[in-house]
């Protein structure tokens, strides 16, 4: 039931415009992990409601996530970061080509090294996550601090493939992986500061907002 669930959602999203269409065949050829189709639309609905006017990206890759973030609110700010050379070398030139760059400045380097950086670009209204998974939590508490009174902090691939849930068939790295990311869930769950709840949509979805 849940697969027919999915396969019926995946056929009614929205057609992704060409240059992205462009970028998600670059990213399966060349093995690049960017947003499932479910999640990244789901993404871009979350900013079509919030409406925030500055937005962090943590994990660049090839500028797919950067790109569609603008295409759901083009007149939004966006700071992004990647650490390897030649995925921001990417995604630098796929943002020069949709004449984005005055909207998307791209950081190289390691997101705590450009910490003080990164913090001259703020406050930022919302913050995506989505780079190395092990390191969530210390993203988390290094970036909401730079949150708006309004901030939204979202962290994909919070259920990884489902392991997060049920790793008795992953692989030994993958059920590491599974282990960390579940120890970051439930952190998330027991924060004093923020209410959480994730989504089943792509690859996991955790949209974490501020408490009153």
């Amino acid at each position: 039931m849940l697969q027919a669930i999915m396969e019926y959602l995946e056929e009614h999203v929205e057609p992704s415009p060409e240059w992205a269409v462009k970028l998600e065949e670059l990213a399966a050829a060349d093995q690049v992990p960017i947003m499932e189709p479910l999640g990244i639309q789901f993404l871009m609905q979350v900013i079509r409601l919030q409406q925030p006017k500055r937005i962090l990206e943590i994990g660049t890759a090839i500028g797919y996530s950067a790109l569609m973030m603008r295409h759901a609110k083009p007149d939004v700010s966006i700071v992004t970061v990647e650490r390897d050379e030649i995925r921001y070398n990417q995604a630098v030139a796929h943002i020069q080509e949709q004449g984005a760059q005055d909207d998307i400045v791209t950081l190289k380097g390691d997101a705590f090294d450009l910490e003080e950086t990164i913090k001259a670009h703020g406050p930022y209204d919302f913050v995506f996550i989505d780079a190395a998974k092990g390191q969530y939590q210390r993203f988390f508490e290094a970036y909401s601090s730079m949150l708006s009174d309004r901030g939204v902090i979202v962290s994909d691939n919070v259920l990884f493939k489902g392991y997060v849930a049920d790793d008795k068939e992953a692989t030994p790295r993958k059920a590491n992986i599974a282990k960390k990311i579940r120890k970051y869930n439930d952190w998330l769950f027991e924060h004093e500061a923020y209410h959480t709840t994730i989504l089943p949509v792509g690859d996991g979805v955790a949209v974490s907002v501020k408490k009153k």
